[in-house]
Parts: structure tokens; sequence; C-alpha cells
């Protein structure tokens, strides 16, 4: 595993540690900051917990005299480009992926077509306006049936419906339009749900792959932050060529993405052997039952080193783009 430079003290760091924000995936934003300020409190660093749904703690970051934002907002305004772009105009450095990677990530029919271009399968599927004119019926004859239904920038898996027939298609266009504006009608795959971080800039690296058994249908909001809402085996139980496959598509994903930093792709492997994959995350979870921690910690890397090297890849990816 590639290591980012160690001539970086980060003792003498400032730290803006951003949690919270504003999307629906606030509660599990501030859960990662919390996880990741106790890690930074492990590791000696100082640092700032701001809010930016806060005004006052957003014009303090903008006053602040730090040497990097540290980022755990998830979802709309955070791992979207937003705060990104915030810090780029005051000359801030952040952690993970840039403006445009992250808004390119966080756009499920945009990513696909990057996907697509690099070779990584990933499941057929139809973008949906709001005011799209739309019959069901030709959506289940291009797509098929069942299909899985997701507005097309939410994280955590919100908002996601599985859906069985036209009727049950129907509704949950309507449902997901009520507050979106567009969304994502795909081919369902049938199969066992893999997940590959992904930790590195320019020569990323993939760590340990995890298999998700959701004790849901799927690894729906609550599998994935529920006590005990899913099993998470890691090193996934499959054989070294399928592993090291799966791993070599994440990492293209985070490449042809233009990811930094760390990423973590979701991926299924249906019975035929088949591997796509679904989605990437730019900025993965960081609570107690996410899976980039249990990932690291296969790979010999405890939770207070994975946020020191993160820290770390900011800074660089900062250095080399300045």
């Amino acid at each position: 595993m590639a290591k980012p430079k160690e001539d970086i003290d980060l003792r003498s760091c400032r730290v803006a540690l951003l949690a919270g924000g504003k999307s629906g995936e606030r509660e599990i934003s501030l859960a990662s900051g919390r996880g990741v300020a106790k890690a930074l409190d492990e590791a000696g660093i100082s640092y700032d917990f701001l809010d930016p749904a806060n005004k006052d703690e957003l014009g303090a970051l903008i006053a602040g005299d730090y040497d990097i934002a540290f980022l755990c907002l998830h979802g709309k305004y955070g791992e979207d480009g937003c705060i990104q772009g915030l810090c780029e105009m005051i000359s801030l450095p952040y952690t993970g992926s840039g403006v445009w990677s992250s808004a390119l990530a966080i756009d499920k029919a945009k990513a696909k077509l990057f996907y697509e271009k690099a070779s990584i399968p990933t499941p057929a599927s139809y973008t949906l306006f709001k005011h799209e004119n739309y019959s069901c019926d030709d959506l289940v004859k291009d797509i098929g049936l069942p299909c899985v239904v997701k507005p097309l920038t939410a994280g955590s898996s919100s908002g996601v419906f599985i859906v069985q027939n036209t009727e049950e298609l129907d509704k949950a266009i309507k449902s997901i339009f009520l507050e979106d504006d567009e969304l994502l009608v795909e081919a369902y795959i049938k199969g066992d749900e893999y997940t590959v971080a992904v930790l590195g800039n320019e020569q990323a690296e993939a760590l340990p792959l995890i298999q998700i058994i959701p004790q849901n249908d799927f690894y729906d909001y609550q599998s994935k932050y529920a006590p005990g809402g899913s099993v998470h085996l890691c090193p996934a139980p499959l054989d070294e060529e399928t592993t090291s496959y799966i791993q070599r598509l994440a990492e293209k994903a985070h490449e042809v993405l233009g990811c930094q930093g760390l990423s973590r792709s979701d991926f299924i492997l249906d019975s035929n052997g088949d591997v796509y994959i679904l989605e990437t995350n730019t900025i993965p979870g960081m609570t107690d039952t996410s899976l980039c921690p249990d990932a690291a910690r296969a790979a010999g890397i405890n939770f207070t080193e994975l946020c020191q090297r993160i820290i770390k890849l900011g800074l660089e990816a900062h250095r080399s783009n300045g």
C-alpha cells in the first residue's frame, strides 16, 4: 500500500473538521465528524469542529487560519463539489476529491458514462427528468423488471425503491419527484453486494474487499447505519482472481472519476459471476458501522492512522495542484 510522504508534521497543523451541513444525511455526517474528532484527539492534532449549516461557524471557517479542512459532509452541499468550491475560493486545502470529481461522482447518471468509457460494467439505466413525459410500459420494455428507482444525487441509499411492476414503478417515480428533479431507473441485478475502498491520489490502491450481507432486501439506509443492520465480511470470502478483478475495477473508477484521497465503490456480483459497479462515494462514512474503517483495519491501518493518511493526501493534492 503506497503511503503519503512522511515530511508533514500533522501535530503542527490546524484542522477545520467540517460535519453536519444541510443535507438529508446530516446526522450521519455528524456521526462521521465525531469519529474523526476522536481520531484527531488520539493523534494529538489540533482541530475545530465546525458545522457549515451554522453561518457563524461557516464564517469562522472563512476567517480562520487553518491548514486544511477535513470534510465529513455527506450528500448535498458536501459531497457534490459545493464545499470544495468554497475551500478553493479561500485557498484552503481539503481532504478528498476536488470540485469536478465530487460533482461528477455524486451524479449517478454522469458517473455511469465514465464507467462505460473505462469499460467498467454497470447496470443498464434511464435518466428521467421531473417535467419529462414518460411511459412506465416503455421504461419496463427498456430496463426490465424488477428494476431500481433512485434519486440521481442522493446518498446513503435514501429514497431507493426496488419495484416489481408498472404500478410500483409509477408510484416510486412520483414519490422521488416530490423531492428531486431527476432520477435513475436502473436494471435490478440480483447478487451479492461488495464494496471497495480506494486510498491514494495518483497512485491509489484498493483496500481489502468487503462483502455486505444486509438484513433487508438490499443495503438500504437502515442496513447501513442501524446496529446489526448488516454483516461485513472483510476480507470478503472470494477467490483471489475475483477479488483482484473487483479491486482493479474500483481503482479504475477512482481514476476515471478523478478521485483523490479516499473513495468507496459499490458492486454487485451476480450468480453468473458477472460484476457490476453501482456507484462511487467520494466522502465515505466514518462512523462506528462504516465500511472504509473496516477495510483499513483489515489492511493493518487503524482508524487514527487512516485519518492521518487522509489529511496528508489532502495536503499533497493541494501542493501538486497549486
